[in-house]
């Protein structure tokens, strides 16, 4: 059995294989895949338990609010309690409240097992921290970029994987391939995952309690995280109202093609390990830089299909999904290198503003596509997008009149 017992000021000697690094990749993917399977089934899910409209709308909710709920008073844990015991315990958790989700059908229990099941799976942001504790510096982005794009592909494809099943299926079984794989995570992490016993004596109060001034004392997370938040808001704004568009009276596609569209697009995850290197090489700042731009410039493409060019649809998409990607390697690479025994607070606060902006996006999906169609979506994309890029410019200018050779 592996052990890892680092301290702080210290790197850790056990290298990650290739092996390691696919089964926590795909870990990472196929947990925080449970936040996202029930976007797609709303409507099954909703007319199957007899729940209105607006009862449907908080099987997702709940979900995330859950996610939220994890990130804050649970991620934090990793800088406390030891590592694999933590993660198995959640995988455990995660498991039953599937069960619930599968199983239950009273909607005040169904709600409660919704927002369960998203206080579990915040174990994929206990491995993300994880990684970098058992990975040598010099090669720090690459891995964590090769973990990211599981998780990022189980973002991505979870929405389609769980409109396919459905569609063969029905709603509950996506939910039971996922129990069943959550049985065998915690198979494979308890005989091949490290150990790592945190080394310090903070209690739980004071761990959370230091969030504040962790916030406050790191202006790099507070701008990583500004920069997540706005790109995270407008990937939520064309996905969440991309299915509307083609099932619309133009294109008037189905479901299941709908669901092939989304996989195409997920394809984008996979550019993550380059987003690693690059920074593993210093090009942070540049990469970024791109990153933004490349997010604006897929709003710009979507905007010009106006209504008739499925080609443009899919760049647009693959774009988007490269610079949110790699944007998110380069900023959780980058906040990995400030203080290795708070990186699991560091990484809680650091997803838990950008979700925000993810929440927003969504929120936001539904009224502009009511208000203004396609159009107004990638116009308040294009708009966010340009906000992020302005943050962005004046950061670097910033920085370059004080001298600072701090990463941005």
């Amino acid at each position: 059995m592996n052990t890892v017992q680092p301290s702080p000021a210290s790197e850790n000697p056990i290298i990650m294989t290739r092996g390691l690094s696919f089964l926590l990749a795909l870990a990472c993917g196929a947990i925080v895949a449970n936040l996202y399977y029930s976007q797609t089934l709303i409507t099954s899910i909703g007319n199957d338990l007899h729940l209105n409209l607006k009862l449907s709308g908080f099987i997702v909710t709940l979900t995330q609010f859950g996610y939220g709920a994890g990130l804050l008073f649970i991620a934090p844990l990793s800088d406390l309690v030891e590592n694999r015991r933590l993660i198995i315990v959640l995988l455990a958790l995660t498991f039953l409240s599937l069960l619930g989700i599968i199983f239950l059908e009273t909607t005040p229990i169904f709600l409660l097992f919704c927002f369960l099941l998203g206080l579990t799976s915040v174990s994929a942001q206990i491995i993300i921290p994880f990684v970098t504790h058992i990975t040598p510096i010099e090669k720090r982005g690459q891995v964590v970029g090769n973990v990211m794009s599981g998780l990022l592909l189980g973002i991505m494809l979870s929405r389609p994987v769980a409109s396919l099943f459905t569609h063969f299926f029905s709603w509950r079984a996506i939910f039971i391939f996922s129990a069943a794989f959550m049985l065998l995570l915690i198979y494979l992490l308890h005989h091949f995952f490290p150990t790592r016993k945190p080394q310090h004596n903070l209690s739980y109060v004071k761990l959370i309690a230091s969030f504040p001034t962790i916030f406050k004392s790191h202006p790099i997370l507070r701008r990583r995280a500004i920069y997540h938040a706005m790109l995270f808001c407008v990937f939520n704004l064309f996905w969440t109202s991309i299915a509307a568009l083609l099932m619309g009276p133009f294109f008037n596609y189905s479901q299941e093609t709908v669901a092939w569209f989304a996989f195409v697009g997920a394809t984008g995850a996979l550019t993550a390990p380059i987003a690693g290197r690059l920074a593993d090489k210093g090009y942070t700042q540049i990469a970024t830089g791109v990153a933004i731009v490349l997010v604006g410039l897929a709003c710009i493409i979507a905007r010009w299909h106006h209504g008739h060019s499925m080609i443009a649809l899919v760049i647009s998409a693959l774009i988007l999904d490269i610079g949110v990607a790699c944007n998110l390697i380069l900023g959780q690479r980058t906040l990995y290198a400030l203080a290795p025994e708070i990186r699991g607070r560091l990484n809680g606060l650091y997803v838990a503003i950008f979700f925000i902006g993810g929440g927003i996006g969504s929120a936001l999906s539904a009224y502009l596509y009511r208000l203004g169609g396609w159009n107004f979506i990638t116009t308040a994309g294009c708009i966010v997008s340009l906000f992020a890029f302005f943050y962005f410019v004046m950061g670097c200018w910033q920085n370059k009149k004080k001298k600072n050779s701090v990463i941005i």
